[in-house]
């Protein structure tokens, strides 16, 4: 069966289900959450997305984010992500959430109820090369100033995300 996304209203309430190819050509809302891992040093884990991915290849974005499952805490499906694409587990806490739309050039639009989480992990992750093709820390500040220097590098989501949450997830390192 191919991945159902959850439709949503902008209260984040359930409306529907739509495979996740189809909600994104048609650009509706879903409900979506972004993991952002800091270590000690208050450095961000960032993943380059695998170069087979169907949108967005080898570019950098947050440690990992995706869709919740139906019947799926945020928290949960965070948790399964992370395990799922950088091999490993770690509490993670819901800072917030927001909507957000980025259009790609292939016609795809991400149109998200996005929940950010942060969490802590010291040691480097087990990356799944079929979603990772590589990962890296580094400061907030030094990724800001990156995204400026050099935006083509990052995912879209990841700019609008980043820019939302610079504020909020620098409290929660």
């Amino acid at each position: 069966m191919k991945e159902q996304v959850i439709l949503v209203d902008e209260q984040d309430n359930p409306i529907g289900s739509m495979e996740k190819i189809e909600a994104h050509q048609k650009a509706l809302l879903h409900r979506a959450f972004s993991v952002f891992i800091f270590n000690n040093r208050g450095e961000l884990m960032l993943q380059q997305r695998a170069k087979k991915k169907y949108h967005s290849p080898l570019l950098w974005t947050n440690t990992c984010c995706s869709h919740q499952k139906a019947g799926e805490t945020n928290l949960e499906a965070g948790k399964r992500r992370l395990q799922e694409e950088m091999g490993f587990s770690c509490d993670l806490e819901e800072v917030f959430s927001f909507i957000y739309k980025a259009p790609f050039d292939n016609g795809l639009t991400e149109h998200e109820l996005d929940h950010v989480m942060v969490g802590k992990y010291e040691e480097d992750p087990k990356i799944n090369k079929e979603e990772v093709e590589a990962f890296k820390w580094m400061s907030l500040k030094d990724v800001k100033k990156d995204i400026g220097n050099e935006p083509e590098l990052y995912t879209e989501w990841f700019k609008i995300i980043f820019k939302e949450s610079y504020e909020k997830i620098s409290k929660h390192i």
